[in-house]
């Protein structure tokens, strides 16, 4: 959503949106409740939202706590470990952990929230970037690396060792998995 559009009580019913998807997921959230939560008429919501994917969408690319501060570490491998723990932290750290995971899953089965769910990753790889822009200008960046292949990778990993196999994280994770991923310059 446009910075400024919306109505007068967008940060409220983004918050109840979030907060409601965490307690009941997807299935479980109404526009009903979220108007409740929030202290709005519905039609409020439907003049804004014309779904509850559009407005479970809505909340989750412009929600504060699922942006992660792209780290600037001063060498590609600092950031990407960085990197790696704030998505290890998202992952298993409330409020974000209860709201990541049902919200993607439900983008799985629904082509619009799916929509939602590629325009959120876009934009999180846009800011992601830079870090592979500083690490090209210092020249320790290898000129055939794809960066979208190296986010995904890493988050990926991430993403199966919590999610998928719910296993804990183990000290020294994410400095070995950034170590696997190869992207200097050749010498």
């Amino acid at each position: 959503m446009v910075q400024g559009s919306g109505p007068r009580r967008t940060a409220e019913i983004l918050d109840a949106t979030l907060h409601l998807l965490a307690e009941h997921g997807y299935e479980g959230l109404t526009i009903e409740g979220v108007a409740e939560h929030a202290g709005v008429n519905k039609t409020t919501i439907y003049r804004w939202w014309p779904s509850k994917a559009a407005l479970v969408g809505t909340a989750l690319i412009d929600a504060p706590l699922l942006r992660l501060t792209v780290p600037d570490t001063g060498s590609l491998h600092g950031d990407l470990v960085a990197l790696v723990r704030a998505l290890i932290e998202l992952l298993t750290e409330p409020p974000s952990a209860a709201l990541v995971v049902p919200a993607l899953g439900a983008a799985a089965q629904n082509p619009e929230l799916a929509g939602y769910a590629r325009a959120f990753f876009a934009d999180r790889l846009t800011s992601e970037l830079a870090m592979f822009t500083r690490a090209a200008e210092r020249g320790e960046l290898a000129t055939e690396i794809d960066p979208m292949l190296v986010v995904d990778a890493l988050a990926g990993a991430v993403w199966v060792r919590v999610v998928l196999r719910q296993l804990p994280i183990e000290d020294g994770f994410a400095e070995k998995l950034a170590s696997l991923i190869h992207v200097d310059p050749p010498r």
